[in-house]
């Protein structure tokens, strides 16, 4: 067992422990689902007539609450896994740098404060479904900490989790679900699957030896690729369909999705063989590009001159 790094001190400050559980949550990491919310917000906007400030202000503000809640608490439940595991063990619980009581209060304050924003959408628009669907979303998100524990499939919980973005962010500004964002909610879901059993891929022996569940420790390397590439090819069928459904889009949304097809297939040559520095490029370059591109690529369709 790793022990806490005993010559780090802990942060004093209210700030430096802020500073610290942000770091710890991979803050900036919120650009992978936030572009998404925003890309189904966009377009159920102009099917609305324009933007309306309050909610995009709020849109961001869940996203951010929500992410760092989950996060936060998934550092939290996983403190003893961390601490075991090599890769793991800087972090900052198991390294001494913030308590789990810090942590856990950092939990609740963000899920109070998701709770609270979702009420934002009713002084936009009157629309009660946000706020009401807010704990059991904020519950879904939460329970994946704990999916590793029981069941090889807790990679497809965490993409059904950043799936619910797009689909929340559509009924939060026009009231209903319709095909597009429940089409983009699901390419969301098999690109986070897929890249997330490539992330695992790090710590299939660690895994296996703290008996908890992944693709990776379950199939192997190799099967483990199998599977994430055949469910990125899924999630670019999906994004064939949303932007067929989707008439709002055009020549620039197409050009993107033929762009995002050739990342995913870079993404998958980088790490054939099992580097772990190549994974880390992966996971953080290549899919932080992917969404915001097709953030990019709607937003000129929507607002630029027909091409």
């Amino acid at each position: 067992m790793i022990e806490p790094l005993s010559h780090v001190e802990a942060p004093k400050s209210l700030w430096a422990r802020l500073s610290t559980i942000l770091e710890m949550i991979k803050f900036s990491h919120t650009i992978f689902a936030l572009p998404f919310a925003l890309l189904a917000a966009a377009i159920a906007s102009h099917r609305e007539g324009g933007w309306r400030v309050l909610d995009l202000v709020a849109i961001l503000l869940c996203m951010v609450l929500a992410r760092s809640a989950a996060m936060a608490f998934n550092r939290w439940a996983d403190q003893r896994f961390d601490r075991e595991n090599p890769r793991t063990a800087t972090r900052a619980i198991p390294a001494g740098l913030l308590s789990s009581r810090d942590v856990l209060k950092f939990v609740v304050l963000c899920s109070l404060g998701f709770v609270a924003a979702t009420t934002i959408f009713i002084a936009s628009s009157g629309n009660i479904w946000p706020l009401v669907l807010s704990v059991p979303v904020l519950l879904f998100l939460l329970a994946y900490s704990y999916m590793k524990r029981f069941t090889s499939l807790a990679h497809v919980w965490l993409g059904t989790a950043l799936a619910l973005s797009p689909v929340a962010a559509w009924i939060a500004i026009r009231g209903t679900i319709e095909w597009p964002p429940v089409l983009l909610g699901v390419a969301i879901a098999c690109w986070v699957t897929g890249f997330d059993i490539i992330y695992a891929c790090q710590d299939i022996d660690v895994d296996r030896q703290q008996g908890l569940h992944s693709i990776p420790s379950k199939l192997g390397f190799q099967g483990a690729m199998n599977v994430a590439r055949v469910v990125h090819v899924v999630m670019v069928v999906a994004l064939v369909g949303f932007g067929v459904l989707t008439p709002e889009l055009g020549i620039f949304f197409w050009i993107g999705l033929g762009i995002v097809a050739i990342l995913l297939a870079v993404e998958h040559w980088l790490v054939r063989g099992r580097d772990l520095l190549k994974i880390n490029l992966a996971f953080l370059q290549v899919n932080g590009t992917i969404s915001t591109l097709l953030l990019l690529v709607t937003l000129a369709d929507l607002y630029l001159p027909a091409v």
